[in-house]
C-alpha cells in the first residue's frame, strides 16, 4: 500500500472539519448525526473515525482552531507591534472574529459550542481550558503595557485581560444573530478609548 503523507492526513482532517462546520450550521449540533457527517464529507466511516472519534471531538477541534487563531494573532501584535495598545489589540481580534463569520460562521459555532458546554462536561472542561489560555495569553500583554504605564497598574493583569475577553461573547452573539449593524462600530472604540502610545 502506498506510504500516506502527512498532508494527505491534514487535507482530510480539514476536509471533514469543514463539513462538519456546514452540519452543525445548518441541522445543530443534536440534529446533525453521524451519518449526515459521513455524507457531507463524502468519506466512508472509517476514513472519519480514524481523524475524529465523536461529534464531540469535531465542534472542540473547530473552537481550539479559531481560538489558535486569535492566540497568534495576540502574540504576533505583542512581538511586532509592541507600542501598539491593548484597543488595538482588541479590535484586531475582534474584526479577524467578524472575517471568519463572513468565511465559515464561526459565531453561530460558538454560541453552538457554549450550548452544548452547559450540558457535556467534557467539552466544558475543553472550552475553559482554551478560555484560561486564552486569558493567560491577553495577561501577558497587559504586563508589557503596565510596565510602559500604559494601563493601571494596581489593578492586576489577570483581572484586566478577564475584563477584555469577556466583551468577546456578547460581540459574538451579535454576530451570531446576524446584527452586524449594532457591533458595527465597536473595534473603532476600542482603539478610541485606547489609542496607540505611538499616536498619543
Amino acid at each position: 500500500m502506498p506510504k500516506v503523507t502527512q498532508e494527505y492526513m491534514e487535507a482530510r482532517r480539514k476536509q471533514i472539519l469543514e463539513a462538519a462546520r456546514r452540519c452543525f450550521l445548518r441541522d445543530g449540533f443534536h440534529s446533525t448525526s453521524m451519518q449526515d457527517l459521513f455524507a457531507e464529507a463524502d468519506l466512508s466511516a472509517g476514513a472519519v473515525y480514524r481523524h475524529f472519534a465523536s461529534k464531540d471531538e469535531m465542534i472542540t477541534a473547530i473552537v481550539e482552531e479559531n481560538i489558535r487563531e486569535v492566540l497568534a494573532m495576540v502574540h504576533s501584535v505583542a512581538e511586532h507591534r509592541p507600542s501598539s495598545s491593548v484597543g488595538a489589540m482588541m479590535a484586531d481580534v475582534l474584526e479577524l472574529v467578524k472575517a471568519k463569520t463572513l468565511e465559515q460562521g464561526i459565531a453561530g459555532l460558538a454560541v453552538l459550542a457554549w450550548s452544548e458546554s452547559l450540558r457535556n462536561p467534557s467539552l466544558a472542561a475543553q472550552f475553559n481550558d482554551l478560555l484560561t489560555q486564552m486569558r493567560l495569553d491577553f495577561a501577558e500583554v497587559v504586563r508589557e503595557h503596565q510596565k510602559s504605564g500604559n494601563l493601571p497598574r494596581e489593578v492586576p493583569a489577570e483581572a484586566i485581560a478577564a475584563t477584555f475577553v469577556c466583551i468577546l461573547p456578547g460581540y459574538i452573539l451579535q454576530l451570531a444573530m446576524g446584527d452586524f449593524h449594532g457591533v458595527e462600530g465597536v473595534p473603532e472604540a476600542l482603539r478610541a478609548l485606547w489609542p496607540d502610545t505611538a499616536a498619543s
